[in-house]
Order: structure tokens, then C-alpha cells, then sequence
């Protein structure tokens, strides 16, 4: 028999949620991190104080306020205080460069911009703290508010042009997000990557929406993570396949001696997920608790798979789960035929409201679809396999290449944790492959890794030049800048090319 436990309403006010479970369960803990640990309580009393300060920075309905805090209870207390002021939140990271940061501010105008109390954000004029705003402010109730968006997340990182995506819903609950992401009632989630990236945003307040609670990681440490899993007593955890593939690089003794038993269902989303690195996590915590999904941060529409059901569809991403998702070739026309591949082009369900508005950007759209740049093909059952993006495509002596499926063969090879491939100037062929590589401590060979991959892709595939780092090349959420990393290897071509040459 299933448990039953008191929840809003749809369509309930995010403003109120605190209040809700307050008076339902006051001291149970809706957050921590770092140690920290904020009740139900507090959120909603200390959340009011902080609300009232914002409201005399002049936030309110149709307003957005920006948060450059790390995973932390103050930023949990900064995104629900918002909501009662009437602003959207927009979460940021920290560790943004001051030009960054200020295209992204001129986009939103916001009515206010909040720091961490320690000053670890950038040096930027007008910020405030949590302190601050609530100093000498009352913790009593206000009125009800509901802010535009229920987000205001930020992106370009691809483009290098930012764009905000204001969520095309109001900040009421929804039956939505957390359905596709399987998140239930009471569910204790483990948040391992920073929320100012939407899917881990996403999660977490979908959890503590639904009366869960959340346990935020402020760095990812692949023990460390299963250490909290336990600890936590965590059913669902948000993982990349970078976080997954380091798990899986411990030794299998210590990774063995982690229970994990509490955990109903694992997700990963965000990047590409090497299927020999998928088939050990189904061997390890079984095909019933391994879930992807693939969506955008417009959620107009996406794929959800299981474990067993990749078993049967080796390399897909699942079949369409919300909204409509059709595949357009390069002269606008559908394709209908499996094995096909063409544009991804998605559209929300009939009859429902735009989910997002941009603003700094126009979306790429065609007869009332819109894209957000990827290439796929479905196979006869309906289900998506993703090839890359269109513009990462490299064009390599007339040939199109997409650095996906290079990257993929590269990380099949048992040394290599990450990799990257760019296009750059070839005298002779236009653009050449080059390969950049982050390995574990044991390293790798040029030679070696042009004979494995000489057994895994066609010659016109093969990187020409090679170049190994020890610095990640994918943040915390799995996201590469690769034309950023283009930028800086163009940069140097001038003077030199250090890159090493295939043999």
C-alpha cells in the first residue's frame, strides 16, 4: 500500500510552500550542506525577513534577483525569499568573471544582486547579503506573491553569448518536472553538482516542492558522494557521466564498502554517457535504479530511459516522454524513416503555453518548432540517439565530422577520464581533429591511443594532433565550453603549436 502524505495543491504558490510543511512538520530538516542544517521553520521564518529586505530593494512580481552563493542553506533561504518577495530567482555561479557576470546583469536588470557573507564572489558594486537584507526586518508572514517565472537560469556558455531562459510558468507547483525526473513525495535527494546549472536546480526544488529534503554537495568527491549517500540515507541522486565514471574508477573495494541501499533511482543527464560506462553502473546498482534523461533547459519536450530499456536500445536516449519531438533535414523537411538523421526540433504538448521566453537571444525555430542545435536519429521503436551538436560539427577535407562520436570512441579507452575535440586551421585539409585529453594518474601513450581508436573509427575520424591536461575539461554538471577551448589553442598558433602530431 502506498504511503499518502499531505501536499499542496497544483497550482499552489511557491511563496507558500515553506509555510505549508512548516505547519505539518516544523523541525524536520528541508536542507543541508556543509554541515549546515535548516528546518522547515526556518526556511519559512527566516525566508520572510530576508523577503521583506528585498522588497525595499525594490523586487516584485516581473522583477528577477540574482543569487551568486554556492550550494549552501543560504541559497536555499535566497531562492524560497524571492518567491515571497515576487522575483524570480536567478541562480549564478560564483566564480564568474567580472565581464561575464555583467553581460548577464545588463540582460536581466535585476532588482537586486546577493553574495555569500564571506565575499567569495566577484568584486562588483551594489551586492548585498542575507544579513543584510534581513537585518531588522520582521520574520512574520507576508502576503502571498507569485512571481512571472519560477526561474530565470542562464546560458550561452556554447555560444559565448549568454542568454537568459525565463521559465514560461509562474512560480506555482507543477506536476511537470518532477514527474519526468521520478522525483515523489518525501524524497531525500542528493544534489552533487552546482544549482546554478538547471538540472540540478531543477531536482532540488522539485524535492523540497514535494516536502523531500536535500542534501547539497558544494564539491563533488567521488567517495565522498557515496559516503553521503549513505549517511544522507539518499533515494535519489543527480549524477553526469563524468561524476559516474570516477565513482567507478575507485577500487571496487571501497565502493563495495558502501551500502547505497536507500537509493529508489539514480539519473544522470547532461552529457553523452559511454555505453561500456553505462552497462558497469547496470551491473552495479542494477538496471531498475539507472535512469537518463535528455531535455533542455526550455523543457519543451524530452526522453526519459531505464536501465533495462537501454539494454534493449544500446546508445539511445530514450523515447519521448513530454511534449513532441520530430527530426527536420537540412531542407526543412520531416524525416519519417528510422536510421535517419537529421536536426532535433521539439514543440511543448497541444494546448500548452510557451515554457520559456529568452531574453538576449531568439530561439532557432521552423514552422513552430525549435531547436536547440543537436542531431539524432530514432531507431523503429521510437527511440532518440543523439550524434552531436550542429555547431560543433568540424569539417575536415570536405568531410563533416562530429566530435561526439570521436570523444565517445576516446572514452571507451580505459585511461582516459575526459576528452575533447576541436577544430583547427589545417594548411592542407581546411580544419584538422585535434584531441584534447584528461587521463588518469598512469597516463597514456600517443601511439596507444592511435591504435585503439584505429579499431574504432574510420581514418578520415582520427585526431591529427594530441594534447594531455590535468585539469578538467567538463565543469561540475558535465557541460564543455569548447569554443573557449578553441579560443585559447587559436590563441597560440600564432607562436607556436606544441600540440603533439599522430603518428
Amino acid at each position: 500500500m502506498t504511503e499518502q502524505y499531505a501536499e499542496p495543491e497544483l497550482g499552489f504558490p511557491l511563496s507558500g510552500i515553506p509555510g505549508f510543511y512548516a505547519a505539518e512538520m516544523p523541525d524536520t530538516v528541508v536542507a543541508e550542506a556543509g554541515g549546515e542544517t535548516l528546518t522547515w521553520l526556518e526556511l519559512d521564518r527566516r525566508s520572510n525577513g530576508i523577503a521583506r529586505g528585498l522588497r525595499e530593494k525594490g523586487s516584485e512580481r516581473g522583477r528577477i534577483v540574482s543569487l551568486l552563493i554556492p550550494n549552501s542553506i543560504d541559497l536555499i533561504l535566497a531562492i524560497f525569499a524571492c518567491y515571497k518577495a515576487g522575483a524570480s530567482p536567478q541562480v549564478l555561479s560564483p566564480r564568474m568573471t567580472l565581464h561575464e557576470l555583467t553581460a548577464i546583469l545588463d540582460l536581466g536588470n535585476p532588482a537586486a544582486v546577493i553574495v555569500a557573507e564571506d565575499g567569495s564572489g566577484p568584486d562588483l558594486p551594489g551586492t548585498v547579503t542575507l544579513p543584510e537584507l534581513a537585518e531588522r526586518q520582521s520574520e512574520d508572514s507576508l502576503d502571498p506573491q507569485t512571481a512571472i517565472a519560477w526561474k530565470a537560469p542562464v546560458s550561452g556558455g556554447s555560444t559565448g553569448r549568454p542568454k537568459i531562459i525565463l521559465s514560461g510558468r509562474e512560480a506555482v507547483t507543477s506536476d511537470v518536472d518532477p514527474t519526468f525526473w521520478g522525483i515523489g513525495p518525501r524524497e531525500r535527494s542528493l544534489i552533487t553538482a552546482p544549482l546554478f546549472h538547471n538540472a540540478p536546480l531543477n531536482t532540488a526544488l522539485c524535492s523540497i516542492f514535494r516536502g523531500g529534503s536535500v542534501s547539497l554537495l558544494n564539491k563533488f568527491d567521488a567517495e565522498g558522494t557515496l559516503a553521503e549517500t549513505d549517511r544522507f540515507g539518499a533515494t535519489w541522486i543527480y549524477l553526469v557521466p563524468t561524476m559516474m565514471r570516477r565513482i567507478m574508477a575507485l577500487p571496487e573495494n571501497i565502493r563495495a564498502s558502501y551500502s547505497l541501499a536507500s537509493v529508489r533511482s539514480f539519473w544522470h543527464c547532461a552529457e553523452p554517457c559511454p555505453a561500456w560506462l553505462k552497462r558497469e553502473w547496470i551491473e552495479w546498482v542494477g538496471a531498475e535504479r539507472l535512469w537518463e534523461l535528455y531535455a533542455g533547459t526550455e523543457a519543451e519536450a524530452g526522453c526519459t530511459i531505464r536501465g533495462d530499456e537501454w539494454l534493449e536500445h544500446p546508445g539511445s536516449i530514450g523515447a519521448v516522454t513530454w511534449g513532441e519531438i520530430i527530426l527536420l533535414d537540412d531542407d526543412g523537411n520531416e524525416i519519417t524513416e528510422p536510421d535517419v538523421a537529421g536536426e532535433v526540433f521539439m514543440r511543448p504538448p497541444e494546448g500548452m503555453p510557451p515554457t520559456y521566453h529568452y531574453i538576449g537571444a531568439e530561439p532557432r525555430t521552423h514552422g513552430g518548432w525549435s531547436s536547440l542545435g543537436d542531431m539524432g536519429h530514432f531507431d523503429t521503436d521510437g527511440y532518440l540517439y543523439l550524434h552531436d551538436r550542429s555547431s560543433d560539427m568540424v569539417t575536415v577535407g570536405g568531410v563533416n565530422i562530429y566530435p561526439a562520436e570521436v570523444e565517445a570512441a576516446l572514452m571507451e579507452h580505459p585511461r582516459v577520464l575526459t576528452a575533447v575535440i576541436i577544430g583547427l586551421p589545417d594548411p592542407d585539409t581546411g580544419n584538422r581533429l585535434h584531441a584534447i585529453i584528461n587521463t588518469t594518474g598512469k597516463g597514456v601513450a600517443d601511439d596507444d591511443i592511435t591504435q585503439f581508436l584505429g579499431d574504432r573509427l574510420s581514418r578520415n575520424k582520427l585526431p591529427k594532433t594530441y594534447e594531455t591536461v590535468s585539469e578538467p575539461l567538463r565543469d561540475d554538471a558535465g557541460k564543455v565550453r569548447r569554443p573557449a577551448l578553441r579560443a585559447a589553442r587559436l590563441a597560440t598558433l600564432g607562436n607556436t603549436d606544441d600540440s603533439r602530431k599522430a603518428s
